[in-house]
């Protein structure tokens, strides 16, 4: 599930690898950030559970990224990408992970995913179903960067934050030719994303009675 904010003029924090000690302060604004989100009101459909198992949530996300890719967030914490690199038969060189995202097979790595999504909220069967129907989706047969989420804090969305953390790393792709991929996951966000060069895969992911995500892959320009 991602998330995004439009370009606008204007001087912005400058942008870093977070550390492994900024976890709980970005699991926070992960969670902050997707409240209003579709795919989370349906996952989460009680706000104020919502609001205590975001975090949690999200830190599935933010914690295989420290672990296997990288975070990118703004000086003051008020916008942050995370970013894990697929890798199909190859080894990145970077430090940014080695092997496919999770260590294992790739099919490995969905499975542990949708547990530990699963795990988080016990006994929330949607947890399970969005991370079983996003791996589906989710291209196998081609080294990529995936980004899960990317957001900018509540009352700082439209000053450009998204954007830039998002263009920075897609100038990365060019640069090196890799693809880039990611779920959409409202139809706002959907075409600032193909403003972006990504383009919709062409099946969207379909929660059972609840909203659609669109899976979204970009091949590197130039």
């Amino acid at each position: 599930m991602s998330r995004v904010t439009t370009v606008l003029p204007g001087v912005l924090p400058g942008i870093r690898r977070a550390r492994k000690e900024e976890r709980e302060e970005i699991s926070q604004l992960l969670g902050e950030a997707f409240m209003a989100d579709p795919v989370s009101g349906w996952v989460f459909p009680d706000e104020e559970h919502r609001r205590a198992v975001h975090p949690r949530f999200f830190g599935v996300f933010l914690d295989a990224a420290l672990r296997d890719g990288w975070v990118d967030v703004m000086e003051d914490h008020s916008a942050a990408a995370l970013w894990l690199p697929v890798m199909v038969g190859e080894t990145t060189g970077d430090g940014a992970g080695a092997g496919d995202s999770s260590g294992g097979g790739e099919d490995d790595g969905h499975d542990e995913m949708t547990e530990a999504l699963a795990a988080a909220d016990p006994g929330n069967e949607r947890t399970r179903i969005v991370g079983e129907l996003t791996a589906l989706a989710h291209p196998t047969d081609r080294s990529h960067y995936y980004l899960p989420n990317i957001v900018a804090a509540p009352g700082r969305t439209g000053e450009g934050r998204g954007s830039a953390l998002l263009e920075a790393v897609l100038e990365r792709c060019d640069r090196e030719g890799m693809p880039a991929y990611l779920e959409a996951s409202n139809t706002r966000s959907k075409a600032l994303y193909e403003r972006h060069g990504f383009v919709f895969t062409g099946r969207t992911v379909d929660l059972p009675d609840g909203p659609s995500m669109w899976p979204m892959w970009r091949d590197p320009r130039g």
